[in-house]
């Protein structure tokens, strides 16, 4: 599918994509007249970004700068655990090293967590009387309950 931007809007398009403002990037691409207003450059710029062609690749072109950078940071990822696999498995090397490959590689997948277990030990006589409290708590309420009832007849 052939483009109907023209190559200013096109320019205009890849400098909001880039991360420009929308005036910054009017001003870049149209180079307007000195006597030109922020607030005229302000109006143009929303203007043209309204216009679906341009808004639409504006949208392609940073939809491909995302993925570029996924790309990136998944083939960085890779890298360094390729170098960490080859220190762990090398025959030569210090052991410490072998060591702090391994680990290394062991938290990039999730092997390593910290874990803190906090036990509260209870006694038969501390869940006994936590019982009785919460039983005398619920039988009171239940003779309010009965109480407001007949209260009403």
């Amino acid at each position: 599918m052939a483009s109907k931007l023209t190559p200013k809007k096109l320019h205009f398009a890849r400098c909001v994509a880039a991360g420009s403002d929308y005036s910054t990037a009017y001003r870049e691409a149209f180079n307007p007249k000195e006597s030109t207003t922020a607030a005229s450059i302000n109006t143009l710029a929303s203007r043209l970004m309204s216009d679906v062609e341009v808004r639409s690749r504006v949208d392609t072109l940073v939809a491909a700068r995302e993925r570029a950078i996924q790309a990136s940071g998944v083939s960085d990822r890779e890298k360094v655990l390729g170098k960490l696999r080859g220190w762990m498995e090398s025959a030569e090397g210090a052991d410490a090293m072998k060591i702090r490959s391994a680990e290394l590689l062991g938290k990039s997948v999730g092997l390593f967590k910290d874990v803190v277990e906090q036990k509260q030990e209870s006694t038969s006589a501390d869940i006994e009387a936590k019982l009785q409290a919460k039983l005398e708590t619920l039988l009171a309420s239940q003779e309010t309950k009965g109480s407001d009832t007949k209260d009403l007849h």
